[in-house]
């Protein structure tokens, strides 16, 4: 995809996801922080549905979306991204730069909102701070969308698997919160929502920015040339057949 075609694609899919995020904010608001929709109903299932297995993979899943998981993950998506040291390096600060900022920005909505998480005796687990947007479904989906990104422009086999098991993480780590308990099932929306359009506002900036030559279009332009300039070397070192006769 050429670098117009990303900026217009990341764009468009920021512009959707910071629309819906903003209306479910401001619904969030108007309602004073109360469940909205099947908020209720599904705390009430998660409460009837704990056998000490199921709470167990839960904890186990939600630890991963915080603390230095998610930036190791985000340093290795900047890793897969680059080809040379430079590019590396510079991958790495831009992916880590999203992921802090993100959820800086993140942090003050949260503030702002002042949603109060769901009945403490509900919780399964422990929680601090306002309950939207979700704080470790933001990270890990944040996180997430960064890793999907890199392999998908790196394109190794199987990457469509890879991804979609990346993928499947990031919301796990969101419904896990709601089925401890101490998030309603709208902050892991507004969680996903956010998370979204902050990444279409990075890749929409970085693809802008970045120059040409550190593309994946020109990254892989230059692996062909290299692989076709390899291939030509071996071509002529051979001994022609007919010559030696």
């Amino acid at each position: 995809m050429k670098s117009g075609n990303t900026v217009a694609l990341a764009g468009s899919c920021a512009l959707g996801t910071w629309t819906a995020f903003g209306a479910l904010t401001m619904v969030v608001v108007s309602r004073d922080g109360a469940p909205l929709f099947a908020d209720g109903d599904l705390l009430t299932w998660s409460v009837a549905h704990r056998p000490e297995v199921a709470v167990a993979f839960a904890r186990g899943v939600t630890a991963t979306g915080t603390g230095g998981v998610p930036f190791a993950l985000a340093a290795l998506a900047g890793l897969i991204v680059g080809r040379t040291m430079r590019q590396r390096a510079l991958a790495v600060t831009l992916c880590l730069a999203c992921l802090g900022t993100g959820q800086a920005l993140r942090y003050v909505v949260m503030t702002l909102v002042a949603r109060p998480r769901p009945p403490w005796p509900e919780w399964d687990t422990h929680a601090s701070g306002w309950a939207f947007p979700s704080g470790h479904t933001t990270t890990a989906a944040l996180t997430a969308g960064l890793l999907i990104i890199a392999v998908r422009i790196r394109g190794p086999r199987g990457s469509t698997l890879l991804a979609l098991i990346i993928g499947g993480w990031g919301a796990l780590v969101g419904l896990s919160r709601a089925y401890l308990g101490v998030h309603w099932f709208t902050d892991i929306v507004g969680g996903w929502l956010f998370a979204l359009g902050w990444l279409g506002v990075c890749l929409c900036a970085v693809a802008f920015w970045l120059p040409a030559r550190w593309t994946p279009e020109a990254t892989k332009a230059t692996d062909t040339e290299r692989g076709a300039k390899g291939a030509m070397r071996t071509t002529r070192g051979r001994t022609d057949p007919a010559r030696e006769q």
